[in-house]
């Protein structure tokens, strides 16, 4: 396949899952043509990214929820005409990617908020299990299947209350220089400032090992903790949700 050639249909498309495919991380790359391709889309997780000219065919291949996003407006009729009614038109949030933005100060006073009764630390393997086995953590290491790969390739911060894991900060995607970060606390823990510490703790391990530590938001609340953290909005992008 002419990846450089599919990789100019996706040219102008800053988003961190799309570089990870690209640079042969994560994600699968398909095309309408291997030689000369005029449609592309990558398949990442919960995500598939369309660009080039619309090409129904893609979706036969699509299984599952995923989160369909689009270049341009004819990907948007694309997928509304060809999904009508299975699909939710949502708007997700992309953030800016500004290197020498964030305040260690600030992000240090975040993580000293946290009550005595949490511990705020690095993953390990129990910590990774712990994820893996609860519906709500999932995502936290969903993209790395055993623990030897996602110690080889990813790090991420945990908070633990009793032992039990009740929040975290992950990558979802890695590409050169770079992760985009997941987050996710339990329902019973959050507005506690969790998320807020666990985010903290990991741009700080990611700025100290010169990682860029990459956002994408989903809502307006990711976009307020990103700002938060020290992220801007950079701007909103059309978003559908497949449901099962």
């Amino acid at each position: 396949m002419n990846d450089s050639k599919a990789s100019e249909l996706f040219e102008g498309w800053n988003d961190t899952l799309i570089l990870s495919c690209l640079q042969g991380y994560m994600g699968e790359l398909v095309t309408d043509n291997v030689d000369k391709p005029a449609s592309a889309m990558i398949n990442s997780g919960d995500f598939c990214f369309f660009a080039g000219n619309p090409n129904t065919e893609f979706f036969s291949s699509i299984c599952g929820y995923k989160l369909l996003a689009p270049k341009d407006k004819p990907w948007e009729e694309a997928i509304e005409n060809y999904y009508g009614k299975r699909v939710n038109k949502i708007l997700r949030y992309a953030i800016k990617k500004e290197p020498d933005v964030f305040d260690k100060e600030k992000l240090t006073s975040f993580i000293n908020r946290l009550p005595e009764s949490y511990e705020l630390t690095f993953f390990n393997e129990d910590i990774y299990n712990m994820a893996c086995n609860e519906a709500w953590s999932a995502d936290l290491c969903s993209r790395f299947p055993t623990y030897a790969e996602y110690r080889e390739k990813a790090f991420g911060t945990a908070i633990l209350y009793e032992g039990k894991l009740v929040s975290g900060a992950s990558p979802y995607g890695i590409y050169d220089g770079g992760i985009d970060i997941e987050i996710d606390t339990k329902p019973e823990f959050r507005q506690k400032g969790l998320a807020t510490a666990c985010g903290a703790k990991l741009i700080l391990a990611c700025l100290d090992k010169g990682i860029y530590p990459g956002w994408d938001a989903h809502d307006l609340r990711s976009v307020a903790l990103a700002e938060k953290l020290g992220y801007h909005l950079d701007h909103p992008y059309v978003t559908y949700e497949l449901s099962v």
